[in-house]
């Protein structure tokens, strides 16, 4: 269930405020926002970047990382021993519109005296959720979500996220986390200058207890 707070008067560009509760209530931290203009024309290509995640302490960081298709991943090992990644296709949990990216492995070599910068790199070239792991080390998991919009955002330590420069009109707006059990439902939302939204979920990130 979506409660539509405010939708501001017409203009050229709107922006989402999207606020992500689990199903505990407290706020959904990674969760991953697209929002899909349905109006004609109103598809958009995202530009590739590059982006780094960093592997320190035996974890993934960022835990999430949200990137368009085609961007250039690096895997940076900041520890004194090696790493390995393994990036596939996140579960049965999908986005209709993702139907998941393709998978890669990489070793990354240990950042020992004289190699402080030890990378390997991926080219991100399908869309959808990928969960990262690594063989070595099984408490290592992280996310790359691979998105096919520029309308997508991820939700801070609050759970909140702000989506910009969207067109004005009817919309859907879906949701993706790494701990979700079913897919989304995409809610509908009529996009004005300033909309702000409330989605609660039935999303239990993992080590939260449900009392």
């Amino acid at each position: 269930m979506a409660l539509l707070l405010c939708a501001a008067p017409t203009a050229e560009a709107a922006s989402l405020q999207v606020s992500v509760l689990a199903t505990d209530g407290k706020p959904l931290v990674d969760a991953v926002v697209v929002v899909e203009p349905l109006a004609p024309g109103s598809t958009r290509t995202p530009v590739p970047v590059q982006a780094t995640i960093r592997q320190e302490r035996m974890r993934f960081a960022p835990a999430l990382t949200v990137v368009p298709v085609g961007s250039r991943v690096r895997f940076t090992n900041l520890d004194s021993y090696e790493h390995h990644v393994r990036g596939r296709p996140a579960g049965a949990v999908l986005l209709e519109s993702n139907p998941g990216g393709s998978s890669f492995e990489l070793r990354v070599g240990a950042a020992t005296d004289g190699r402080a910068d030890v990378s390997q790199e991926v080219v991100v070239a399908e869309a959808g959720p990928l969960e990262l792991s690594c063989h070595l080390h099984s408490v290592m998991r992280g996310h790359i979500f691979v998105a096919q919009t520029p309308w997508v955002a991820k939700t801070d330590a609050n759970g909140n996220a702000t989506v910009t420069d969207l067109p004005e009109g009817a919309a859907q707006v879906r949701l993706w986390h790494g701990d979700q059990l079913l897919p989304s439902v995409p809610v509908a939302v009529n996009l004005g200058v300033t909309t702000t939204l409330a989605l609660p979920t039935r999303v239990l990130p993992r080590g939260r207890s449900r009392r």
